[in-house]
């Protein structure tokens, strides 16, 4: 900052920000962080749903194929892990203990279940829907947290950077424009990073709420299927 009050002015962003205060890089630093690990986020979450998208076409395209809920359970066991399978298999695992053998009746004598059995078989339903949506969602508060606080940081950033110039100016003892023009525009090099920063990781977020929220919605909905699936079978 001394540099630039005695007349060695930064003439280009890189130049600026080689010429930042120990301050002024702290924040720097930071924000290369916040923004690593949000595209890496990004990159992750982003994966992640299109492979469990994926997962569902298959996974409902072979259920299609079956008609009663034995051959459905049989059928989607011998597709790869998904959160779709394993919500039926928690369903019907919990339905056999409850009717031991049933997957091996076919004559639909099964004795249909009790209204309190039929609301515990709900809530295993519903903790399954519930940890497949947590699941689905872990590291996406990261995405809203980087997005609020890196603009904060890059305020920060510049209250620090206008500060310092500020003192430059003192020590120098100049006061004209071309004396405080390298140190404000220094200090905004953390503003525009932190927006830089923010703006990617706001925009992921409110896409991936979004998937969440109908990945979860699709959850809820085969929960009920599956409820319906057995109701239609006289099993419940």
């Amino acid at each position: 900052m001394m540099l630039q009050v005695r007349g060695a002015v930064p003439t280009t962003p890189w130049e600026l920000i080689m010429a930042s205060s120990a301050a002024t890089w702290a924040v720097l630093i930071v924000l290369l962080l916040f923004s690593l690990l949000s595209w890496f986020l990004i990159v992750l979450k982003w994966s992640q749903f299109r492979r469990v998208r994926k997962q569902g076409d298959r996974f409902f395209n072979e259920l299609e194929r079956t008609t009663r809920l034995e051959e459905a359970y049989h059928a989607v066991m011998k597709l790869p892990p998904s959160p779709y399978g394993r919500l039926l298999r928690e369903g019907v695992n919990f339905f056999s203990e409850l009717r031991p053998g049933v997957l091996r009746e076919t004559d639909g004598t099964t004795p249909p279940l009790t209204v309190t059995q039929l609301e515990a078989l709900r809530m295993v339903l519903a903790k399954e829907v519930g940890a497949e949506r947590d699941a689905m969602a872990r590291f996406i508060p990261w995405l809203a947290t980087i997005g609020s606080v890196s603009p904060l940081m890059g305020l920060l950033g510049t209250v620090l950077g206008v500060m310092d110039a500020f003192i430059g100016i003192a020590i120098g003892g100049s006061g004209n424009i071309s004396a405080v023009a390298p140190g404000v525009a220094e200090a905004l090099t953390t503003t525009v990073l932190g927006l830089a920063v923010a703006i990617p990781a706001i925009f992921a977020y409110n896409i991936f709420a979004s998937r969440l929220g109908l990945f979860a919605g699709e959850m809820e909905g085969f929960a009920h299927e599956i409820i319906g699936t057995m109701a239609r079978e006289g099993r419940v």
